[in-house]
């Protein structure tokens, strides 16, 4: 038994994740038949694992308001029923489903993938950088969407230096293409 982490990530075409304006992702936001395609993987994630600000974003699924339509409250549901791990030194608490981690990350996040069987995703870019340097993340997905956003948060921390293998391509709704890649062994 052993968990496989992926880092999936929308990204524009000039590899951001989120504009440099505060408060503005500036990427699409994934309408219907898009949204299914992420509800059914966080159906097939077994765990999710959040930095403290990326939880704080999507705590927003704890509660979605009554009127969101149904394919939002079926990634709701799904999100919800998934146990999470939230890695922060200044959380106190966490949210239904979920436990904190405030120290030795490196061994708790080893022990997770040791102690867990299927997928795992690592939500936010501070944490997938950790966790790429540590070599525990086994899939990298990119969602990328057809916009250059010229700045902003990149989905692979600046400097860190990797070799990829492809795993796939695929064309998804909404002009998204998903590319897939794992680690190159060493």
């Amino acid at each position: 038994m052993a968990g496989r982490i992926f880092y999936g990530f929308a990204v524009s075409v000039d590899g951001y994740i989120a504009s440099a304006q505060p408060g503005e992702i500036g990427l699409p936001v994934p309408e219907e038949p898009l949204h299914r395609h992420f509800n059914v993987m966080q159906e097939r994630t077994v765990l999710n694992l959040y930095g403290r600000s990326m939880y704080e974003i999507m705590s927003y699924w704890d509660a979605p308001p009554a009127e969101s339509p149904p394919y939002e409250q079926e990634y709701a549901r799904a999100w919800q029923s998934t146990p999470k791990v939230v890695i922060s030194t200044t959380l106190e608490r966490v949210g239904p489903n979920a436990r904190l981690v405030k120290t030795d990350v490196e061994r708790s996040v080893r022990q997770l993938k040791t102690e867990t069987n299927g997928d795992i995703e690592v939500n936010g870019a501070k944490l997938a950088a950790s966790l790429v340097r540590w070599g525990l993340v086994d899939e990298f997905r990119l969602y990328v969407m057809p916009v250059v956003l010229g700045g902003g948060k990149p989905y692979f921390e600046a400097g860190l230096q990797l070799e990829l293998t492809p795993l796939g391509v695929e064309s998804l709704p909404q002009e998204c293409t998903l590319l897939r890649f794992r680690p190159k062994a060493k």
